[in-house]
C-alpha cells in the first residue's frame, strides 16, 4: 500500500454491550488493531447499543476494561477524542433518522404493516414449497401517502429496505470474490421506526459517517454484507473493503460451542492467563506468520501482521496450546513482575513475606501453566503441609527404614551452616549418600516431608527456599508421623 492510502486506513471494533467481552470478539478487535497499527491507520472503538433492552453499562465497562488490559488502545471512540463523535449508537439516533427519511423519500425504503402472524404464515408456506423464506413484498406497493396515514394512526409498523434485484458481488480480502443473489434475500427490516434503527442500517451509516475504510469481522457476518452493500449503494455511500475472519473450531475441527467461545475474557484473566498469552494465542486463531515462530510480542505482531495471511478455513481453538503458551510466558517473565501478577491469586498473609514469595515463585515458575495454579503448587512454602504419613514411604520400603533414613539425613543437614544451606551445596553433600541408600529411598521421603505433596520441586530447591530451621522441623514432623503411623 502507498503512504497516501495508508493514511486513510480506518478500522473499527464495534461490539454490542449485551454481554461480557469474549474470546471471539477479542480476536476481531485484535485483528483490526494489528491491521491499523501495521498500516499506520486508525483504530476506532464504537459501541453498538441500539438494542436498548439488552445493552447494559456494566458490559460496556467490561469491554473497555478488557481492551485496556490487553493493551489494545484506540485512537478514536469512547474515552478518546474524535471528530466523528458520538461513538455510542444510542447517541446517534438523529443521524439515523435523517438517512431513514432519505431512503423513504426516494422510495428505496417503505413502511411495512404485516403482523408477526402473517409473516410466520408466509414463512411456513414457503418452507412447505421448498423455498427459502423471505419477505413476500406485500407492503412494498402501498402508496406512500397511504402509508403515512397508517403510521400517524399508530398502526404497528417497521421500515423495510427495497433490496434491488440481481447479484451483489464484492471482493473479500480473505475469501476473494463473493457473490450473493439479492432476490433470495428479500426486502429486509432496517428499523422498527424512525427512532429505532436496526443493525444492518445503523452500521452502514456509522461506517460512512466515521470514514471507515475496512471492515474486518467474523465469518458469521458474511450474510449481512450484501445487505449492507445494497444499503450503501442506495444512499450513495462509498464502498468499504471487507475481510471476514474464519470460524473458530474445536480441536476435532467442529464448530466451537458457546461453552468455550463465549467464555468471558475476564474469566481467562481470573483463571490466571496473562494478557500477553491471550494476545499471542488469539493472533494465531486463523492467522499464520511468515515463519515457524509461535511466540510473539505485541510489537512483533504489529510488524509481522498481514491480512493476506489470514486463512479461509476454520481456526482451531486448542486449550492445551493456550496452557502451553501461558507457561512459556510465565517462565520467561521477570520474577518481580510475576510476583505482582500473582498477588491477586494468593492470600494476603503470603504477601507479607516478600523474600519468601520471590523464592517460591522462582522455584515454581517452571511448573506453572497459569497464575492461579501457584496457590496450590506453592502453599507448602507458606503453610505447614498436612498429609498422610504413607506419602513418605518409597515403594516397598518399611516405615521404620524410612524413619531411619530421614533421621540420618537430618543429622547430616544439621551439620551444614546457614550460609551453605543452598541447592548446590545441599545436592553436593546429600547425593553421595544415595549410592548406598538408593535415590528413591532417600530423596522421595525427604521431598515428601518438606512439601507434603505427591509432586513438587526437588528437595534441594525446597530446602533452599525454606531454610535450615524450617527444613529440619518438617523432617522431624515426618519422622514422628512414621513412628506414630
Amino acid at each position: 500500500m502507498t503512504a497516501d492510502i495508508k493514511k486513510n486506513i480506518r478500522v473499527r471494533f464495534a461490539p454490542s454491550p449485551t454481554g461480557p467481552l469474549h474470546i471471539g470478539s477479542v480476536r476481531t478487535a485484535l485483528f483490526n488493531w494489528l491491521f491499523a497499527r501495521n498500516q499506520g491507520g486508525k483504530f476506532i472503538l464504537r459501541i453498538e447499543d441500539t438494542d436498548i433492552e439488552r445493552s447494559k453499562k456494566e458490559y460496556e465497562n467490561d469491554i473497555i476494561k478488557g481492551l485496556k488490559w490487553l493493551g489494545l488502545t484506540w485512537d478514536e471512540g469512547l474515552d478518546a477524542d474524535g471528530e466523528y463523535s458520538p461513538y455510542r449508537q444510542s447517541e446517534r439516533l438523529e443521524i439515523y433518522e435523517k438517512y431513514l427519511r432519505q431512503l423513504i423519500n426516494k422510495d428505496k425504503a417503505y413502511y411495512c404493516f404485516c403482523s408477526k402472524e402473517e409473516l410466520e404464515a408466509d414463512r411456513q408456506a414457503m418452507l412447505s414449497q421448498g423455498i427459502a423464506p423471505r419477505y413476500s413484498g406485500k407492503c412494498r406497493h402501498i402508496p406512500k401517502e397511504e402509508s403515512e396515514v397508517k403510521v400517524k394512526k399508530g398502526d404497528s409498523v417497521v421500515i423495510r429496505f427495497r433490496v434491488p434485484p440481481g447479484e451483489i458481488e464484492f471482493n473479500d480480502l480473505i475469501r476473494g470474490k463473493v457473490k450473493f443473489n439479492a432476490e433470495l434475500i428479500g426486502d429486509i427490516v432496517i428499523a422498527k421506526n424512525l427512532k429505532e434503527p436496526l443493525y444492518n442500517f445503523s452500521v452502514v451509516v456509522d461506517d460512512y459517517e466515521m470514514k471507515i475504510s475496512h471492515v474486518i469481522r467474523g465469518e458469521d457476518h458474511l450474510a449481512n454484507t450484501p445487505k449492507q452493500i445494497a444499503i450503501q449503494e442506495a444512499l450513495g455511500f462509498e464502498s468499504v473493503k471487507y475481510a471476514h475472519l474464519p470460524l473458530i473450531l474445536t480441536s476435532d475441527r467442529r464448530k466451537m460451542s458457546k461453552r468455550y467461545l463465549d467464555v468471558a475474557l475476564e474469566d481467562y484473566r481470573q483463571n490466571g492467563y496473562l494478557a500477553e498469552t491471550i494476545i499471542n494465542f488469539t493472533a494465531m486463531l486463523g492467522w499464520h506468520p511468515s515463519d515457524e515462530r509461535e511466540i510473539f510480542s505485541l510489537e512483533e505482531l504489529i510488524k509481522e501482521f498481514d491480512i493476506k495471511r489470514v486463512q479461509k478455513s476454520g481456526a482451531v481453538f486448542n486449550i492445551d496450546k493456550l496452557d502451553w503458551l501461558n507457561s512459556q510466558y510465565i517462565k520467561k517473565m521477570d520474577t518481580s513482575r510475576l510476583a505482582l501478577e500473582i498477588k491477586s491469586f494468593i492470600p494476603l498473609t503470603w504477601q507479607a513475606n516478600e523474600k519468601l514469595l520471590i523464592k517460591a515463585i522462582e522455584t515454581e515458575k517452571e511448573r506453572m501453566k497459569t497464575l492461579a495454579e501457584f496457590k496450590n503448587l506453592a502453599d507448602f512454602f507458606f503453610e505447614l503441609p498436612n498429609y498422610d504419613g504413607k506419602l513418605l514411604i518409597w515403594r516397598e520400603t518399611s516405615s521404620g527404614k524410612t524413619a531411619e533414613n530421614l533421621k540420618m539425613l537430618a543429622n547430616e543437614l544439621d551439620k551444614i551452616d546457614e550460609i551453605s544451606f543452598n541447592k548446590i551445596s545441599l545436592e553436593q553433600i546429600i547425593m553421595p549418600f544415595t549410592e548406598n541408600y538408593g535415590v528413591g529411598d532417600l530423596l522421595w521421603p525427604l521431598r515428601a516431608a518438606l512439601s507434603g505433596k505427591q509432586a513438587s520441586p526437588g528437595p534441594f530447591e525446597i530446602m533452599e527456599v525454606l531454610g535450615k530451621k524450617e527444613s529440619l522441623g518438617r523432617i522431624e514432623i515426618a519422622i514422628n508421623k512414621l513412628k506414630n503411623g
